[in-house]
């Protein structure tokens, strides 16, 4: 007989507590097996509108290190304009922009009159690498808001820039001023988009930035107090690898989940010169780029996806999570497909009724002589990054001991007319748990992003399983043509 804990349960069990927050399947954490045809799929963004074209004096064709939230009924966007020469040349000063919009598509250029340019304040320009107390922070500045309850309503905004990185503090997001005249964080490599944030779960701030480890990686630091006592930095470690040199990191917690860190990081792909490199878009052109720097003609920067738990460790999608795209004169060039800082919820145009969903927002055309570059808009549904998916022969996951708060499980899933999914708990040994079996439940299909799952039991339909609660059990799904994205217990 197996020996049992005082609760009933097997010794050297342990159950991962879930409360009621949403878990999604953007990594193995509560994973046990993939039975049949289950398996773990990366999804990808869809290309909307291109919602800003640098065509202004001020911004050139260096569009880069865009940050994007929402404050409010405000959508604030925060970018660098620059104008170069083949990429490598400064034709004008670094200067960083402020766009806003009311819905995160239509943006608009706000009159600042904070900064001269051409002889004029009438712009949208926040800073620039002129001024004598921010400098170098202009190639690089990298604001959020910051949630932290204790936090002055005279530092509500916060921002890390520079080489090394400075701390600012901003009471509107307009008017920045540096939080002490020391750097925070000195050991890295700056010349990116560097960026830190207020992570609610553990109750402390925390960084990422550049540097250099066989190629271009990331390191991070976290401090309880954000102008000072950051802790000395450490690289990320990667499962399975960390799938080429990273760029710009774009790190974020996750606000349907903020237990879980989600990544946008930039690939950087320089295959050098060679028979494909010829047959790029506008290979002239990437001759004239490579004399400068050969990179500017050879290298290509592509978006990747990646996650993780306690923000250090993270699991990294090989595959990219936005490609380069489609050829036209203008793709395939190093710089473009840099990720946006910060995701955002939008309204969905496809109908009047259809659900929020996820915007960010990608470079396109940079750094080409003459012409503007490009900020596209992507979408992709609510917890849409991954999902566990099942062609119509079907398929099984089974998750790891859970324990859970609520009384109902509701799922976002998605699944064909004729495929769908099915849902039943079971106890630590696998046995089903009478009434919540998966031939207990009629099968889900649809799409939604809140399904309540249901179990039919003595001839009534039953949605109620906060009976269960506190009790440390295993969920089974069954999936037919069906994706399952997140569930959650409320």
């Amino acid at each position: 007989m197996c020996s049992q804990a005082a609760s009933g349960e097997p010794k050297g069990s342990v159950a991962v507590d879930i409360g009621i927050r949403r878990e999604l399947f953007v990594d193995r954490h509560l994973v046990a097996t993939l039975e049949g045809e289950a398996r773990q799929i990366l999804h990808h963004p869809i290309p909307r509108e291109v919602v800003l074209v640098s065509d202004r004096p001020w911004e050139g064709n260096g569009l880069n290190y865009v940050t994007v939230f929402q404050d409010g009924g405000l959508y604030k966007m925060y970018y660098r304009g620059g104008d170069y020469d083949r990429g490598v040349t400064s034709l004008h000063e670094q200067v960083y922009c402020l766009a806003t919009s009311r819905d995160g598509i239509r943006w608009n250029r706000p009159s600042l009159g904070l900064v001269e340019f051409g002889g004029s304040t009438d712009n949208n320009i926040l800073l620039t690498e002129k001024d004598e107390a921010l400098g170098y922070i202009c190639h690089n500045f990298s604001p959020f808001l910051d949630s932290n309850p204790a936090a002055p309503k005279s530092e509500r905004y916060k921002a890390v820039g520079g080489g090394p990185l400075f701390a600012l503090v901003s009471a509107d997001g307009v008017h920045w001023r540096k939080a002490t005249d020391k750097p925070i964080i000195t050991e890295g490599a700056f010349d990116s988009q560097n960026l830190a944030f207020w992570d609610s779960i553990r109750g402390e701030y925390r960084a990422y930035h550049r540097q250099f480890r066989n190629g271009r990686d990331i390191m991070t630091e976290t401090s309880a107090r954000f102008s000072s006592g950051w802790t000395k930095p450490v690289f990320l470690e990667y499962a399975p690898e960390r799938g080429g040199e990273l760029y710009t990191n774009q790190i974020t917690p996750y606000k349907r989940a903020p237990h879980i860190f989600i990544g946008f990081p930039t690939r950087y792909e320089d295959r050098g010169l060679n028979p494909a490199t010829r047959h790029l878009p506008q290979w002239d052109y990437r001759q004239l780029r490579s004399k400068g720097s050969l990179r500017e003609g050879t290298a290509v920067t592509e978006g990747l996806f990646m996650s993780s738990r306690d923000g250090a460790h993270f699991h990294v999608f090989q595959e990219a999570f936005i490609r380069p795209g489609l050829r036209t004169k203008d793709s395939w060039f190093y710089g473009d497909n840099y990720q946006n800082n910060g995701l955002v919820v939008t309204r969905s145009t496809l109908a009047e009724d259809a659900p929020d969903e996820l915007s960010m927002y990608l470079t396109e055309a940079t750094l080409q002589n003459g012409k503007p570059a490009k900020l596209r808009r992507y979408t992709i549904r609510m917890d849409g990054f991954v999902s566990i998916n099942a062609p119509m022969k079907g398929g099984q996951v089974t998750t790891k001991p859970i324990r859970f708060s609520g009384s109902r499980l509701s799922l976002n899933f998605s699944s064909s007319a004729r495929g769908g999914v099915r849902v039943g708990l079971a106890d630590l040994q696998g046995k089903p748990l009478p009434g919540y079996s998966l031939d207990d439940c009629p099968w889900i299909y649809g799409d939604s992003l809140d399904r309540v799952v249901e179990w039919a039991q003595s001839g009534e339909i039953t949605n109620s399983v906060g009976h269960i609660a506190g009790q440390s059990v295993k969920l089974i799904f069954e999936l037919k043509d069906a994706d399952i994205y997140s569930y959650k217990f409320n």
